[in-house]
């Protein structure tokens, strides 16, 4: 694989452990990282950006080769792992750093992500209330919140926040995950 034809996407929908888990799972994605963005300049780690005072957002920046998957297919997967018609709250996760928001480097990228927006609103009856903003800074988050739901399968918020919307999204991308993806965290 050339590396050079690797894309990333940093986008933004809730707690960054929903959005890591999906994407650790799909096909072609070869790295994700959750972190922060959308603030400035001022560094940001997890406590400062919990306050909601910082404007920067939990976000993952997922790369992949578009070779194995479009970038449409990463962006209905993004628009599909959470509520996009909620303004700055995913259910209990309330605050502008738990906004939906895309991160974007370019006007070609501005203009995928309009497009996207606009092809998944079919998918909701309230209107989609995601941003794109300009990508700024980005700061890696802390190591335990790399990989979270692989690491702490059996902690609450896995079980009911994450496993739900895994859920959700195997049911409309099964055929882009991993041969190996274990199709539920759930205890049996």
């Amino acid at each position: 694989m050339n590396q050079q034809s690797e894309r990333t996407i940093v986008m933004a929908g809730g707690c960054f452990w929903c959005l890591d888990a999906w994407f650790r799972m799909v096909r072609g994605v070869t790295h994700v990282e959750s972190g922060y963005t959308g603030g400035g300049d001022a560094p940001a780690d997890y406590y400062s950006v919990c306050t909601g005072t910082t404007g920067h957002a939990e976000a993952v920046a997922v790369t992949f080769d578009p070779s194995i998957i479009s970038e449409d297919v990463v962006l209905d997967m993004f628009f599909t792992m959470h509520n996009p018609t909620t303004l700055n709250r995913q259910g209990y996760d309330v605050g502008t750093q738990y906004r939906s928001a895309l991160f974007t480097n370019s006007p070609e990228q501005t203009e995928v992500f309009e497009a996207a927006i606009e092809r998944n609103q079919a998918n909701w009856t309230d209107q989609i209330v995601t941003t794109i903003e300009p990508l700024g800074p980005w700061y890696t988050a802390e190591i335990e919140h790399q990989d979270y739901y692989q690491r702490n399968p059996q902690a609450g918020y896995c079980q009911v926040i994450i496993d739900p919307k895994l859920n959700a999204a195997r049911a409309r991308f099964v055929k882009f995950l991993e041969a190996d993806t274990p199709t539920s965290n759930s205890i049996s």
